[in-house]
């Protein structure tokens, strides 16, 4: 039985669940493939989308794709819904929302408005009816705004996630990747290290390190050790310098068990992240990473396309009011996303669905070795999504995560965006680039400042490294 059903060349095209059709109206990539929920032919997809068009975005209240019964964050993108916010787009067609957004009356602070009352879902399917142009034009539109020490997401900026891992979790080796990031701007998102193991002591001495340098040059910045969301927990507990609290997220609730969580814990561990009060020009304290094909890894899809999940775990991301998210986007690998082009196609969606879910979102330009990308395609991802209005990018040393093993951005292509894009970092990390002499008219000089130099490297690593 076809629920949703159309004419198209002769031929008849049928779906018999709103799940089925969001799927063969996605774009190509490989994770749906492997599924078995990808179109069967480019007619089937164009058939799909202009059913898609026409459906009204009330449907997605009234239709869960993934039972209300059976998954908690079901139950939290319905019960949260707001329809005061969603009155004035409530009339619209898929089709016709995406019209609305596009119109060049439509701006930033009217899709701001309505984006409480917009569910995951509706998002990623006015996204499948977008060209690439359509989502940076609306991403474009868009500003989410968060404050912690440093204020991201302001017009004409864009932060760097600074990332200093280590394969051995090296206290001089940590130091030294954050002295080279700092060197070139990088480190106003956030200095977060990825520890090669989720051991409490390890992770409170990274901890340590991190604070230290902080306070050692009185940088405006956070620290965060990317440790699950327990061992933050201890180590709120025990007193360590937490200032963000770290976790992925996905978009299902079996999905999110894999992770070992599940939304009480992440309010926990919100309200006690919180209570440090650790900000000075804001609080918003929470730091999610998600990554399309994540579900799909832990066979907890539920017949879901991919996108469509990546956008619920958005749905989660907000009812913390996090500082910021990160789309890891082709880390997971070539089984999901299997080249460039769909990794640039997947970054542009999830950057466009979550800034219109209201989020602070910036993207890991990555991939893994194995999948058929270059750093070719990572420059183009980067120069579109910096067109796009990102709120931030990673700052990888050398662009090669020798903890990860895997490819993201550098310092460079930082500094890079920032150039061509006449961008400057967030306010207060700009204030003291120029109050130590590194950074003049937003602009990295050449000169060293003694502040920096690397024979003060020892001291960089604190009494606790």
């Amino acid at each position: 039985m076809t629920r949703f059903h159309i004419d198209l060349a002769g031929t008849r095209h049928g779906f018999a669940t709103l799940a089925q059709l969001l799927a063969a109206a996605s774009p190509e990539r490989s994770g749906d493939r492997l599924a078995g929920i990808a179109a069967d032919s480019m007619e089937q997809r164009v058939a799909a989308r202009f059913i898609l068009a026409d459906l009204p975005l009330a449907i997605f209240l009234s239709e869960a794709i993934v039972p209300y019964e059976q998954d908690e964050i079901t139950r939290l993108i319905i019960d949260r819904h707001d329809l005061v916010a969603f009155a004035p787009v409530a009339h619209w067609t898929v089709g016709g929302f995406r019209e609305w957004l596009l119109a060049n009356e439509t701006d930033g602070l009217a899709i701001a408005a309505a984006a409480p009352g917009i569910t995951p879902e509706m998002a990623a399917a006015v996204s499948k009816l977008m060209r690439n142009q359509d989502l940076i034009a609306v991403a474009r539109k868009i500003q989410v705004v968060t404050r912690f020490r440093t204020t991201i997401g302001l017009a004409g900026r864009l932060a760097v996630l600074l990332q200093p891992n280590h394969p051995t979790d090296d206290p001089a080796g940590v130091a030294a990747s954050t002295l080279d990031g700092l060197l070139m701007g990088a480190g106003d998102a956030v200095i977060g290290v990825n520890p090669a193991t989720d051991d409490a002591d390890t992770t409170a001495a990274l901890l340590h390190l991190l604070d230290d340098i902080r306070l050692a040059y009185d940088i405006p910045t956070q620290s965060c050790v990317l440790a699950h969301v327990t061992t933050t927990l201890e180590l709120v507990a025990r007193g360590a310098p937490v200032d963000l609290c770290f976790q992925s997220i996905a978009g299902t609730e079996a999905a999110n068990r894999g992770f070992g969580l599940d939304l009480a814990l992440l309010a926990e561990a919100h309200a006690a992240t919180l209570s440090l009060e650790r900000g000075t020009v804001g609080q918003q304290v929470m730091y999610f990473e998600t990554g399309q094909g994540s579900c799909l890894s832990a066979e907890a899809h539920h017949g879901v396309d991919q996108q469509t999940l990546e956008a619920r775990a958005y749905g989660v991301a907000r009812a913390f009011d996090p500082f910021l998210v990160n789309s890891v986007v082709g880390f997971i690998g070539p089984e999901y996303l299997y080249d460039g082009k769909q990794i640039a196609r997947a970054a542009l969606e999830d950057h466009f669905c979550g800034k219109l879910l209201g989020l602070p979102m910036g993207v890991d330009i990555c991939y893994t070795n194995h999948a058929e990308a270059d750093g070719d395609d990572s420059d183009t991802i980067l120069t579109l999504l910096g067109v796009a209005g990102v709120n931030f990018i990673m700052g990888v040393p050398g662009s090669d995560d020798i903890m990860l093993n895997y490819q993201s951005t550098s310092f460079h292509d930082a500094l890079y965006l920032r150039e061509v894009l006449g961008l400057r970092p967030a306010p207060e990390f700009e204030a003291w680039l120029e109050r130590i002499g590194l950074s003049a008219n937003g602009r990295i000089g050449e000169t060293l400042p003694r502040a920096l130099a690397p024979d003060r490297i020892a001291a960089l690593r604190g009494p606790h490294g």
